[in-house]
Order: C-alpha cells, then structure tokens, then sequence
C-alpha cells in the first residue's frame, strides 16, 4: 500500500517523462473522465460534451452498465487553459481513477494532454479538438484517440469546398495564432497545393483581437474571393466585421470553431458563413437523431434545437462513450491497457457514423474514428447553422 501511494505521489509531481504502467496502480473504475472549458467565451462546448456522455452513459446504466457495473461520468473545468488541462488530466486518472478520460474543446488543451496521458497510460478520446498532431503524435503504444474531425482531414474538405465556388482560384486563409491554428498551416497549405489553388493570404490574430482590418485588406486586394477561417465565435465575429468595414465580400468556410454563437455574436453579418461539421440537430434527422434530440430535451429542457450549441460535440461524445463501453466489456476489466487494445476492436453503427472498426492499429492515421465521408456542411442563416443543402445558400454552390 505504501508503495502504491508513492507511486501516485511520484506521477503527480515527477516529470512527464515519467511512465507508470497501468497495472503498477491500484485497479481502474467504472468512471470517464473530462477535461473542457466550463467557464469562459467556449462554454458551450464543455456543455455539449457533458449533454452527450451523461445520455450515452443513461442508456447504458438503463441496460445494466459495464461489466455489471454502472458508468458515471467526472467533467472538470480547463477554460481552455493547458496547464488546468494537464492537472485535470492526473487528477481523472490518479484521483478519480477513471479507465478513459474525453478530450476537450481546446486544441492546445489535447497536445499538452498528450504527455500526462501517456506518463500514466490512459486511454483518451478527444470528442472535439481537432489538432492533428494531438493524436499523431509518434508515440507507440499511442494512448490518443478521437471521435471528432481531424485537421488534415478537415483542411482537404474546406479547400475542395473552397475549389468549387472560387471564380478565381485565389483563396485566404485567417486563422488564430494558438496551437490549433498554427497547427492547421500546414495542412491548410497542403490541401490548396493538391487542389492546384493559390494561397494568396495567410493572415493571423490572437485571442481577443478586436481588429482585423489590416488581414481583411491585404485578402481583399491580393484578390482572394474565398476565405477560410480557424478561429473561434469571438474572433470570427471580428473578422467578418472588419471585413464587412472594407467592403470585402468573400466566400468565407470555416472549421468548427465559428459553430457556436457566431450568428448571435455577428447577426446578419454571419449569413452565408460555411461551417463544417461532424453533425447537426437542426433540420431533417433521422430515427437516431430524433430519439437523441428527444433524451436532450427531457433531460436538460430545451425546446428547439437552435437551442444547441455545438451540436457536433453532444453528438461525437455520445458515440465516443458507447465506444468506449463496447471495449471496456470487450477487454473484460477497467484496466487502462486492456481498454486501449480493446478499442481496436470495436465496431459500432453510431449516430455520427458507421464505426467498422472504430479504430485501425495497422494504419496510424486511424486513431481517428471520424472520417471524412462523414463531415457535413452546414451554413449560418438568420442565427441559425442548419445544413447546407436545406438551405438557399446549398442551392447555389
């Protein structure tokens, strides 16, 4: 026992280096874990990660839990901040001994996630932050999943959006100056070399920038007829009113950082803004989506899905939790390391998608459950992100 208790003592203040195999600790329990953004501007997506595991885990403690016993689930607040996302990190898995914890909202929060998970060998399911290095990041065993969109994979779908409405050919791109948005260039730049596009612009911002006239200008006269956007709610309301400030008019397709409140924050101005997402409530849904839809509004009172905040991340963590149910009974124990070799083996027909397997260990790019044949498109239209096809906007491209 007291070499336990040195153990965790060791992990909680030694360097991440540091590696302690699962079975050096005492045995896992029936708990997933979560680190998000509770407090500040992207609450929201705390929120949606929270709506979608607390139904996913109703369900499956309805059918009798895992293993016979039931799941609970632990969300404690990062705001966004990696440093809280590290502690909240050893404090899910040493404390509270959850066999997986979700990852948040925040790009920057999963790559500095990335050494405490694998110091102590928890499994992680990133259900939001899309950074492609978060997950392929060279570690073998790699203890990163996602059941969320991928950056790599996000950039090819924006830019061959993109490629399709450019009268041009000439494209720019506006993205934030964090881990998530530096991270994205590459891909970015990537995917509009294979298009045989030109980037003509690639213009930054911080956090809390009040004004980008001077990116909206230079996009504006390098020629730029689409623009695409990595930035979140606040930022991008920003840029599509410094851009409306100098009459610059663009295509503007963004990744889902601008899929919370920027029809509230921005008003007309956000009309017409392409959002990629892994899924949406507004619209037609189908049977699954409609029973979901229906658990949401029982549970947390809601009365319209405008309601909902991104949609995407209730969604993603809903499938995510049943997946990871499915490997903890597939592995036969909460243990941390039979739960990441069970994941592989997991096939699941979610509400995002068809999961045949969830997870490839053969393929590296695989730790990512969502493909994108799945992504979906969708467009702010009087406040309201609905899919793109079931708008006028869809009709025209």
């Amino acid at each position: 026992m007291e070499a336990h208790k040195y153990l965790r003592r060791l992990v909680l203040a030694a360097p991440l280096a540091f590696t302690v195999p699962g079975s050096a600790l005492a045995q896992q329990e029936p708990c997933i874990g979560n680190s998000a953004a509770i407090t500040g501007p992207a609450a929201f997506g705390g929120q949606a990660i929270k709506m979608g595991a607390e139904i996913a885990i109703q369900e499956i403690n309805a059918k009798g839990g895992v293993l016979g016993k039931p799941l609970r689930f632990v969300q404690y607040d990062d705001a966004g901040a990696p440093p809280r996302g590290v502690d909240n990190t050893r404090r899910i898995a040493l404390a509270d001994k959850c066999v997986v914890i979700l990852g948040g909202y925040h790009s920057t929060v999963s790559v500095a996630q990335v050494e405490p998970v694998h110091a102590i060998g928890i499994p992680f399911v990133g259900v939001l932050a899309a950074n492609t290095q978060a997950i392929e990041n060279g570690r073998s065993p790699n203890y990163m999943f996602r059941v969320s969109a991928k950056d790599k994979w996000v950039a090819r779908f924006l830019v061959e959006q993109a490629a399709k409405v450019s009268k041009t050919g000439k494209i720019a791109f506006f993205y934030e100056n964090t881990g998530w948005g530096n991270g994205a260039v590459p891909d970015v730049k990537a995917a509009i070399a294979k298009a045989g596009k030109e980037l003509v612009a690639a213009e930054t911002f911080n956090w809390n920038d009040q004004d980008m006239t001077a990116q909206a200008i230079r996009a504006r006269d390098a020629g730029a007829d689409v623009a695409l956007f990595w930035a979140l709610d606040r930022e991008g309301n920003q840029l599509v009113r410094s851009m409306d400030k100098v009459g610059y008019k663009p295509t503007i397709i963004g990744a889902w950082g601008i899929a919370g409140n920027l029809g509230e924050l921005a008003g007309p101005l956000a009309n017409g803004v392409e959002v990629v997402q892994t899924y949406s409530f507004m619209g037609d849904l189908d049977p699954k989506g409609q029973a979901l839809w229906q658990k949401i509004q029982a549970k947390y009172g809601l009365k319209d899905p405008s309601q909902i905040k991104m949609g995407s991340g209730i969604a993603n963590a809903y499938d995510a939790v049943h997946i990871v149910a499915q490997a903890i009974e597939k592995a036969g124990a909460y243990d941390w390391k039979k739960v990441r070799e069970a994941l592989y083996q997991v096939r699941y027909d979610g509400l995002v998608a068809k999961y045949d397997p969830a997870f490839d260990a053969a393929d590296p790019e695989r730790q990512d459950a969502i493909l994108p044949r799945d992504y979906k498109l969708t467009v702010w239209s009087d406040g309201k992100l609905l899919p793109i096809a079931q708008t006028p906007y869809g009709k025209s491209n």
